[in-house]
């Protein structure tokens, strides 16, 4: 019986020792089949590509030279790739050991599996969220009025972010983390490849959304970890990342939803960012130790508020600060 191979595709910008670290990470006893890695670097300035080639030169390196967004990256490693399988990894993740034999052993298991995730770790030891709702009208708004931070166990309050599930049952899910999931290649061939609109964020509700469409389940499998550290890019330009995470929200509701939908939920957004930015400039007040975090928060809440108000509507980005897929 042949093996099953699998790629694993990473998009990498700026984020040197984040990449090393899981390039490392990979050659752990990860998967104990047929493995080939494909990174591919949107024009980073920091030496990561070099540092791929002369540190891992096993490794298919794809050097980018403009930025191309993190969907059109992947898209550009699927594309190269041979695997049945295909792991989609974050540049800062650190992949524990078994985690992708496991998620590829689940996919086999179920033929009407398309996507599978693993549990995902912070930096802290703490669980994160690795999967999430749709997005739909009420959960947005109790999102934005902090509803299912107040009420966490309240599956009524809180169907985006579901702090109300079991995290330790394998469950199938309406959304993934995209900083690392595993898709069938037979699945891909049907649901099509990431769309590349999303310049970076939304793709992973964007393409969750349509697997299921196309028939094929989206599972948590909880059994398989991964450490995701965070931040490996979006802290380069954080106000920018923000109003990009903010539009590909606007996309997705744009792509998904009617008209009046997405209306409706541009109005919930002005609430969930004017609760933010009073919560957080009280917190700093109230808090020293956590006003610089808080703060931050309160301007990315700002320019989000600014770029729909203004910006969105101009046609503009509403930054001038860089920004590259990660």
């Amino acid at each position: 019986m042949k093996p099953v191979s699998l790629s694993v595709i990473i998009v990498s910008w700026n984020a040197k020792a984040y990449l090393e670290e899981c390039l490392q990470s990979l050659a752990e006893d990860v998967y104990d089949g047929p493995m080939e890695i494909v990174v591919v670097d949107n024009a980073s300035s920091d030496g990561s590509a070099d540092m791929v080639q002369r540190r891992f030169p096993a490794v298919t390196l794809i050097r980018n030279t403009a930025n191309l967004g993190f969907s059109k990256a992947n898209n550009i490693g699927i594309r190269r790739c041979t695997g049945d399988y295909i792991a989609l990894v974050n540049s800062d993740v650190h992949v524990l050991k078994g985690c992708l034999s496991e998620l590829v052993a689940f996919c086999e298991s179920r033929a009407d599996v398309g996507v599978v995730g693993p549990k995902i770790i912070g930096r802290d030891g703490k669980r994160q969220v690795s999967y999430k709702g749709f997005p739909r009208l009420w959960n947005s708004l109790c999102r934005a009025l902090a509803l299912d931070v107040l009420l966490p166990r309240l599956a009524l309050f809180n169907g985006y972010l579901q702090w109300h599930e079991a995290p330790d049952r394998v469950t199938p899910v309406d959304i993934l983390s995209g900083c690392f999931l595993v898709a069938k290649r037979r699945a891909i061939d049907r649901v099509g490849l990431l769309d590349e609109g999303f310049f970076i964020y939304g793709e992973d509700m964007d393409w969750c959304k349509r697997f299921w469409h196309a028939g094929w389940q989206v599972v948590f499998v909880p059994f398989a970890e991964a450490i995701h550290y965070g931040g490996a890019s979006s802290s380069n330009a954080p106000l920018r990342f923000s109003i990009e995470m903010q539009r590909a929200d606007c996309q997705y509701w744009a792509k998904h939803h009617s008209r009046t939908a997405s209306s409706l939920y541009v109005l919930i957004s002005y609430v969930h960012h004017a609760v933010r930015i009073a919560g957080h400039s009280i917190a700093s007040m109230t808090n020293r130790r956590l006003s610089s975090d808080r703060m931050q928060k309160a301007k990315s809440s700002a320019a989000c508020l600014r770029w729909m108000a203004v910006d969105r509507l101009r046609g503009t980005s509403g930054s001038s600060a860089p920004l590259h897929g990660s």
